[in-house]
């Protein structure tokens, strides 16, 4: 069996109608088998929102390569976002002009063949796989929490003026609640991680179409061209990883094979 391996790409732009980019993003290249990366999107039309974007990301990064590598990634990067709100809710006590300054992120951890992620917000964290798409993430927006309940389509959603009412983001409070993630990858998974200016824009099929037979890099830009052409009006940001090696999924038993498998087949 060949050794693990992946590539990444990330891109980011102001939209169709914004003179200012809110969005944040950042990555670092821990091990040949350990990458962590993380986008974030301030709170738009707000006082400090860019300031906030930039500040979480900055701050996730840096406190997961400070914390212990014996917590293990998942334990490591839930920390890392709790550190970086308790810095965003700290500048906001200091300087009274960025009272509503706020953010969401959502970071990821890839760690030889394993993900883990932590989520605050609205940006979506998709796997495709085999041709199909799936969201691993919870939307904390009003209009997100009437579609899990059953209150509003899908489709409804989208434009819903409550999609961007945020039930849950980085700053207003001291400790904020976190969703946690963890997944195992195998090769030839993409794993996408985008703020709502993109997925908006863009349907599902639409992310399977501009990332498959394409290298990291070049499908982020494609994915950014294709949302700007559609007419995204917000700011959009991407990143991607690609699984280009054999993980150790690969050597699951038959029945828990199957299980794995099976997640996307429903």
């Amino acid at each position: 069996m060949g050794e693990f391996a992946f590539e990444f790409g990330a891109a980011t732009a102001a939209g169709n109608e914004c003179s200012t980019n809110d969005d944040a993003h950042g990555s670092f290249v821990e091990s040949e088998v350990s990458l962590v990366f993380a986008v974030a999107d301030g709170v738009g039309g707000w006082e400090g929102g860019k300031m906030a974007s930039k500040l979480a990301v900055e701050a996730t990064l840096g406190a997961y390569q400070g914390n212990p590598t014996a917590w293990g990634p998942a334990k490591r990067l839930v920390r890392a976002v709790q550190q970086a709100n308790i810095e965003i809710h700290d500048r906001v006590l200091i300087v009274p002009e960025l009272a509503r300054m706020a953010t969401t992120l959502t970071a990821v951890s890839i760690d030889n063949g394993v993900l883990n992620a932590a989520h605050v917000g609205d940006c979506r964290l998709y796997i495709v796989r085999d041709g199909r798409v799936r969201q691993l993430t919870k939307d904390h927006t009003v209009a997100g929490r009437r579609t899990r309940l059953g209150l509003l389509s899908k489709g409804h959603a989208r434009n819903h003026p409550d999609r961007r009412n945020l039930t849950r983001s980085l700053g207003p409070e001291l400790i904020v609640r976190i969703d946690r993630i963890t997944t195992p990858l195998v090769e030839g998974d993409v794993v996408l991680l985008c703020t709502d200016g993109l997925y908006v824009a863009l349907e599902e099929q639409n992310l399977e179409q501009c990332t498959s037979h394409r290298d990291a890099g070049t499908a982020c830009r494609v994915l950014i061209d294709a949302a700007n052409e559609r007419g995204t009006v917000d700011n959009l940001t991407v990143a991607m990883v690609r699984i280009t090696g054999p993980t150790p999924a690969a050597n699951l038993p038959p029945g828990w094979r199957a299980r794995f498998h099976s997640l996307f087949r429903r």
